[in-house]
């Protein structure tokens, strides 16, 4: 009877050690789970492949350096105060660092001042703000890429052509670098501005933009679109009233890369959005660390036309796994 006691007891005994082992296996693997950084990313929306690319190298970088990764974004861009409060919904949680491309600055300051009041760093990716405590701009040089796309319209045109500029929403500094990067190019080489027209970045507000401009009987000869979703717009709106002229684009897009290449879209201004959101974790993640991050993290731009869309595409294809 003493054998068997003692026999039950020993074997209560060891279940309660294993039992107790995997307890605290598990506690030690939430353990380290939450020891995980949080890097907050929100974008100006996710309703283009633009900021599924963005979204595609934000993650990347998270899988690359053992950190929690939420990327989000409104349904469009203009819902500037959408984002505003999922802003303010990463700063309620605490993140360790905060990645945004702001679609009105100006209003988001007063929620990136409440992230510095928690000690909570933030890097601006694509869209760059007068914020003063920010502690890098990761992105393109917006301007530089507007003037790319006037010395190739230019260069197309010749002195005296008149182009029109469809661009972003008003009080948008990515927009407003990428046209008057645009317009100083072309005026530096003898060309005209007809016409400068916001579409707000949406392909179908593009078309009806582009239906006024032809409606009204405005010369021109080209077209600039300060992204590739209302550079789409326009070719659609030429299309339907039997009108070939160049257009081209900015963000080297998918969709834009495919239209290059079926002879519609003529150029797009490539950024490289995956850069944009992989370096912005990056910068995030050092900034976190209180590691030393540089103010200004260029990702660069390139024309891209019927000579190099193939390479670009097939680059592409491998980010978005389509």
């Amino acid at each position: 009877m003493k054998k068997g006691l003692y026999f039950v007891m020993s074997l209560s005994l060891l279940v309660a050690l294993l039992v107790a082992g995997c307890g605290g296996s598990q506690t030690s693997q939430t353990q380290d789970q939450a020891k995980k950084m949080n890097i907050g990313v929100v974008v100006k929306a996710l309703n283009s492949d633009y900021w599924k690319i963005v979204e595609a190298g934000a993650k990347a970088a998270g899988e690359k350096y053992g950190v929690n990764v939420t990327v989000l974004g409104p349904n469009a861009e203009t819902d500037v105060t959408g984002q505003i409060s999922m802003i303010e919904d990463q700063i309620t949680k605490k993140v360790n660092a905060l990645v945004v491309a702001p679609s009105q600055p100006s209003s988001a300051i007063p929620v990136f001042n409440k992230a510095k009041e928690m000690k909570i760093p933030v890097i601006l990716g694509d869209t760059d703000a007068k914020w003063d405590d920010k502690v890098s701009f990761v992105g393109t040089g917006n301007a530089n890429g507007g003037k790319l796309a006037g010395e190739y319209l230019a260069k197309k045109l010749g002195k005296g052509a008149k182009v029109v500029i469809l661009r972003g929403a008003q009080g948008d500094p990515t927009h407003d670098d990428r046209a008057n990067g645009c317009v100083e190019a072309l005026k530096a080489a003898g060309l005209e501005v007809a016409a400068i027209q916001p579409a707000n970045s949406e392909r179908a507000m593009a078309v009806t933009v582009m239906e006024n401009i032809l409606q009204s009987k405005q010369e021109f000869a080209a077209v600039f679109a300060t992204n590739d979703e209302m550079a789409l717009g326009a070719v659609k709106a030429l299309e339907a009233a039997k009108m070939n002229l160049p257009v081209v684009g900015f963000d080297g897009s998918p969709d834009a890369l495919g239209s290059i290449s079926d002879g519609k879209l003529d150029a797009s201004v490539a950024q490289s959005p995956f850069n944009i959101g992989f370096k912005g974790v990056e910068a995030a993640i050092k900034a976190a660390k209180n590691e030393s991050v540089d103010k200004r993290i260029d990702t660069g731009t390139e024309i891209i036309n019927k000579e190099n869309v193939a390479q670009k595409r097939e680059d592409l294809k491998k980010i978005l796994g389509k």
